[in-house]
């Protein structure tokens, strides 16, 4: 089980670094503090496609995988568009512990999602 959950958090982490880091458009981290600008759901929807890649070899039912990558799009758009309405209230210049720390938050609570979705799949597979 073990060796089960480290490879699905280190596709993740590798995951989250391309679609955070690498993928990420302007027009996407623009959008992500609006319900009506389409870049927050596409980043969204990029980490759902690298989630989609990084678990299709665990085999998991179709229905429980779709509910998990429903479910990911939901909470990973919840937490930017919470993080992108707060942290646009707060300077880096004047005030950067504030801004490090909800910048580090989000961050946390994708690695909790990450770690729950690990444990999602190793419990479908009776790991």
């Amino acid at each position: 089980m073990l060796i089960f959950i480290l490879l699905i958090m280190s596709g993740l982490q590798l995951k989250h670094f391309a679609a955070d880091y690498l993928l990420q458009s302007r027009r996407m981290i623009a959008g992500k503090g609006s319900l009506r600008a389409p870049g927050g759901y596409e980043h969204a929807a990029v980490h759902v496609a690298g989630t989609a890649v990084v678990l299709i070899w665990t085999q998991l039912p179709l229905a429980l995988l779709a509910a998990v990558l429903f479910g990911e799009f939901v909470i990973h758009y919840g937490l930017d568009y919470g993080k992108a309405r707060l942290s646009g209230r707060v300077s880096i210049i004047e005030n950067p512990k504030l801004f490090w720390a909800l910048h580090g938050l989000d961050q946390l609570l994708h690695q909790v999602t990450y770690l729950i979705i690990a444990l999602i799949a190793a419990r479908a597979r009776g790991l």
